[in-house]
């Protein structure tokens, strides 16, 4: 991020050099492409650096949340852990206690649990 930072500057500090005798060129070598070329850069390096992760991030999201089911253990944004009971539409019906449950929109779960699996001990070889 700071690398973006110091390249928007300095594209901005670059153009205000080129201006910066106060006397405007006859005749810009790109026209009225040339002044905006670097408006289309910074664009094009907002969109890469953050407009196009977070589109993936939000598709991911939407696919782990259309992928919930039954028995699925979730952590809601506001930090609960639950056990989804039902899914329906919008809303999941998730348990957070024994004979506690409560209705959770979609939206506001923010990780699906995974269960970790056992893992095996390295034997120790003597020798």
């Amino acid at each position: 991020m700071e690398k973006i930072l110091f390249c928007l500057i300095s594209l901005f500090s670059l153009t205000s050099f080129v201006f910066a005798d106060g006397v405007a060129p006859a005749a810009q070598p790109g026209g009225a492409f040339g002044g905006l070329m670097p408006l289309i850069i910074i664009f094009i390096l907002f969109y890469f650096f953050l407009i196009r992760p977070q589109q993936k991030q939000r598709k991911e999201h939407q696919k782990m949340l259309d992928a919930l089911k039954k028995d699925d253990k979730i952590i809601t944004a506001g930090g609960l852990y639950a056990t989804v009971v039902s899914v329906k539409g919008d809303t999941v019906e998730a348990k957070i206690s024994d004979n506690v449950r409560i209705q959770i929109v979609k939206q506001t779960i923010s990780t699906v649990v995974v269960p970790q699996t056992d893992a095996v001990t390295p034997e120790v070889i003597k020798k």
